[in-house]
Parts: C-alpha cells; structure tokens; sequence
C-alpha cells in the first residue's frame, strides 16, 4: 500500500458551503475579537519621556493569516470590521494588505459594510461576514453567508449559515477559507499556484505585494 493510502482526506470540514453560494461571493469580511483572535486582549503600559504610554497586544493565528491571503489570490477582496480600535490590528491588516480595514469604536459594523461595498460595487448578498457576537448580527442577518466560529455566542449561531468547527485565533478563518475555496473549486489551483511561485528563484508576483489596505478614519 502507498503512502498516498495513509494521507488524511483533504476536505475535513463540515458542513459544507453550496458551490453556488460560494461562487457568488465576492468580498468576505472578517471580525477581530474573537475570530481573528481568540479573544483575550493583553493591556499594558510602558513609560515613554516620563509618560505612562497604554499599549494592546492581540495574538493571530499563523494559518488564518495565509487563508486570507489565499482568497485575495483567487481574486475575493478582504476585509477586517471591528468594533475595537487597535494599532494591533492595523499592524495586522498593513501586514495581510487587506483590501481595507475598518475600526469603528461604536461597532456600527454594517453602516461601515455597506459603504465598502458601495466603494466596490459589490451587494450585501455576495459578501461573507465571519463573526462569534452581538455586535456582528446586524452584518449576520444582512449578508448573503454569515459565518460563525465555533466560540460564537447562541444569538450568532443561530443567524449563521455556516457554523465552523474551529474557535476564533485558533484556525476558524483558516477552516472558512478552506470550505469556500473548495466550495468554489478552487482551492487546489490555488495551493499549487502558491507553491509554484515559490519554488522560483524569481520574485514571486503575488496578492502579498498589492496595495496597503484602506484605513477608514473615526
């Protein structure tokens, strides 16, 4: 028997994503706290010129980092939404050159949304939204797949289409993306292109040298 009969099964998660739904969808849109992390935030201070300067620390996920990379590749546009401003996060997304990123103190997450997607041209019904709380189920109810990670809130799940099987900040977004680009059919080509490009001496010519994302100021 090869070792190809010993390798796990490629698609492992559950439930699955219609390829139509998938397919229609042209922007996903991601929340912070406890979806792009797992929720704990880490506050401190440090002294600066004899000033107490406050500082916030988040922990992301590898993997999830690379997935939203993969769907900008496979042309999908990415967002990251949250109701909590962090220099945290703008690191992160000026790290991921997320196509933009939107802190709004006051979570008024679909407001925001709908003016991106006016931006972009694009409907509510080809946007995902990937969330776990009450502040994201306006965007849930009003977005043609709303996602929710395995830590999400009763009032979150019972508006998702999608429920992962993963926590937030540790590998949820990894999971969705996985489910979509398969659902898509394209997740395959889209491996394959990523180890292509680096098996090249070359420079690789990927989404990971687009623009900065755009910071939507309070």
């Amino acid at each position: 028997m090869g070792n190809a009969a010993l390798l796990p099964p490629l698609v492992l998660h559950e439930p699955r994503i219609t390829p139509a739904l998938a397919r229609r969808i042209r922007l996903v849109a991601f929340d912070v706290d406890g979806v792009l992390t797992d929720g704990g935030l880490y506050l401190g201070s440090a002294v600066h010129a004899g000033a107490a300067i406050p500082f916030e620390l988040k922990r992301y996920d590898v993997q999830d980092g690379l997935g939203m990379a993969m769907l900008r590749e496979c042309g999908i546009k990415v967002a990251i939404i949250t109701g909590r401003v962090s220099e945290s996060v703008a690191t992160r997304a000026r790290e991921l050159r997320v196509d933009a990123c939107i802190q709004d103190p006051q979570a008024r997450k679909l407001p925001a949304l709908r003016r991106l997607c006016d931006d972009l041209s694009i409907s509510l019904d080809e946007v995902a939204f990937v969330g776990d709380d009450l502040p994201d189920l306006a965007v849930l109810r009003a977005v043609g797949l709303p996602v929710v990670v395995a830590n999400g809130t009763p009032e979150a799940r019972r508006t998702a289409v999608l429920q992962l099987n993963a926590r937030g900040g540790h590998g949820a977004v990894r999971e969705f993306v996985e489910a979509l680009l398969h659902a898509r059919g394209e997740w395959t080509d889209a491996v394959e292109r990523y180890v292509a490009a680096r098996s090249s001496d070359a420079p690789p010519e990927t989404v990971a040298q687009s623009a900065a994302p755009t910071e939507v100021p309070q």
